[in-house]
């Protein structure tokens, strides 16, 4: 497949699974052997995609997803972007704040025949929980 190819999966997957939660989609853009190898998504393959898109859906039913910038060479699509929504649902352990939040992020992935197979990404989680108020930001009282 080509950078363009791979760069067209990329975008599907955030405009198309991420942004309209077209979950079924996730068997058509991933290998079945994907490996995740972020740290904040522990559930393993593509249970752990399903999990992961669900539980942000969930928790920000207006998540939209904004590719910034996208970089592609040889098998890889690296891309930077930023979430924004809403936190009308619960988050992990969080309850609905109603809070508006930014997470910028940067995922790099790895192709092989059209697929994703491997993901690295950084978030900033922090910053998220910065602006749900769990974790005071620097010069807030606790």
């Amino acid at each position: 497949m080509s950078t363009e190819e791979n760069k067209s999966v990329a975008n599907r997957w955030y405009e198309e699974v991420f942004n309209a939660g077209k979950l079924e989609l996730i068997d058509e853009l991933f290998a079945p052997d994907f490996v995740d190898h972020d740290p904040s998504n522990p559930i393993p393959g593509l249970d752990g995609v399903r999990q992961l898109v669900t539980m942000y859906r969930t928790a920000f039913p207006d998540l939209h997803i904004t590719v910034e910038d996208t970089i592609t060479e040889d098998d890889k699509v690296v891309t930077r972007f930023i979430g924004r929504g809403t936190q009308n649902g619960p988050l992990m352990n969080i309850p609905p704040t109603g809070k508006k939040v930014e997470l910028t992020a940067i995922d790099i992935l790895r192709f092989e025949n059209g697929k994703m197979v491997e993901h690295w990404g950084n978030q900033d989680l922090l910053g998220m929980m910065q602006q749900l108020g769990v974790i005071p930001a620097p010069g807030q009282a606790n």
